[in-house]
């Protein structure tokens, strides 16, 4: 049974329901988006029905036509993992954690993607589903560190990968979707499925870029809070839009805007702010909507690809830091103990299962299942892992 609720009346649900789910995670000491997700499970159409309940505010065809949300809630994450690719950053972390950061984030990939071929599942649902293993939750792992007062090198490079280990995940997982979709639709031959994800993703970038240089010539002019939140709203639809349009990656595309604003105004941590201002919202509708979405009959089903899912990005994760490290010259405590600290996954990771889902369809709801899944065994034993390698590397001195 679902109650005749209209649009407005469901949103709201969502929203409350969220926000109070979220501060009682926060009284745990879990992330907020894992209540997000507990709240979508407990009012989407499946999780009760499951239990023997025959009840639930959210009827499967209200989450499945929540397409508009997805959309905007990735565009304005990925908006602001551009604002974090500043030329003054890089100077000032040097190259080691960003060859660690780009290593780690490629063997995840590598390591789960390439064990499901040798496992027998064809190679666009392995790229689809290995490409969403790069990305890594920064707050869990934050958390930690403030919570223990941890100090020394692994911390100091830990947190610059985590600053960067999203926006590289969704350069990793731009290449993997336009390679899997070439694949899929038998690309003509194999110098097109190699020079398509390239151009898909240069062309979103250098038009983010645009629209980013653009968005700064009004922004001069207006500086109340409200005239330039919808500027930046307007900019960011604009985006998305553009992108669908043309057959573009809209989470690069974003990113390249966010990218521009960052390097060329002097006001961009202030541009940064006003988009902030306005995502709280969008974000917990967003998480919301993806726990009630999960199909709980599909985490009994997920069996090999599970197993594969989690244990192989854990242990590429591990080794890609480690030869980061080595090659970086990052010191023995950075090539050894940072590897476990990237384990937490949640927010980017579950955004992207619904890109994924529209390049594979028919395994839409085993992704989403796969790293749902995931992503509470990662968030449970996240933390312990990070407090583990920090205490070994005598950067945590009491707990």
């Amino acid at each position: 049974m679902t109650p005749d609720l209209n649009v407005l009346a469901n949103l709201g649900i969502m929203v409350l329901s969220g926000i109070f789910m979220g501060r009682l995670m926060k009284h745990l000491r879990l992330p907020n988006v894992t209540g997000y997700l507990i709240a979508g499970l407990l009012l989407g159409p499946y999780f009760l029905p499951a239990l023997g309940i025959p009840f639930s505010v959210l009827s499967e065809s209200f989450i499945n036509n929540m397409t508009v949300i997805p959309e905007v809630a990735l565009g304005f994450i990925a908006f602001s993992i551009g604002n974090e690719f500043k030329r003054s950053y890089f100077r000032q972390v040097g190259t080691a954690p960003v060859i660690i950061a780009c290593l780690e984030s490629l063997f995840a990939v590598v390591f789960v993607a390439g064990m499901m071929i040798l496992t027998g599942y064809s190679v666009p649902f392995s790229l689809v589903l290995g490409s969403i293993a790069a990305a890594t939750a920064p707050a869990s792992t934050i958390m930690v560190i403030n919570q223990y007062r941890a100090r020394g090198p692994v911390t100091k490079t830990l947190l610059s990968v985590v600053a960067l280990d999203d926006a590289i995940a969704l350069v990793l997982f731009s290449v993997c979707m336009a390679a899997a979709q070439s694949i899929k639709g038998g690309a003509a031959n194999l110098a097109w499925a190699i020079f398509r994800p390239v151009l898909e993703i240069f062309g979103a970038l250098a038009l983010g870029i645009l629209l980013g240089i653009l968005m700064l010539i009004p922004m001069r002019r207006f500086h109340k809070h409200g005239n330039r939140l919808a500027l930046v709203c307007g900019f960011v639809f604009l985006g998305i839009g553009l992108a669908d349009r043309f057959g573009l990656s809209s989470l690069m595309l974003c990113m390249g805007m966010g990218a521009a604003v960052a390097n060329l105004s002097r006001e961009a941590n202030s541009i940064l702010d006003v988009a902030e201002s306005i995502t709280a919202p969008i974000y917990i509708l967003f998480f919301v909507a993806s726990g009630a979405g999960l199909q709980v009959k599909m985490i009994g089903k997920i069996g090999v690809i599970g197993i594969i899912y989690i244990v192989f990005r854990f242990l590429g994760k591990w080794f890609g830091s480690w030869l980061g490290g080595r090659i970086g010259h990052a010191g023995r405590n950075v090539s050894h103990y940072l590897g476990p600290c990237l384990l937490p996954q949640a927010g980017v990771a579950i955004g992207l299962t619904l890109v994924a889902g529209n390049v594979v369809p028919k395994y839409a709801a085993q992704i989403r299942a796969v790293v749902l899944a995931g992503t509470l065994v990662y968030e449970l034993a996240g933390p312990a892992l990070t407090k583990m390698s920090l205490v070994r590397a005598g950067e945590i001195r009491s707990s």
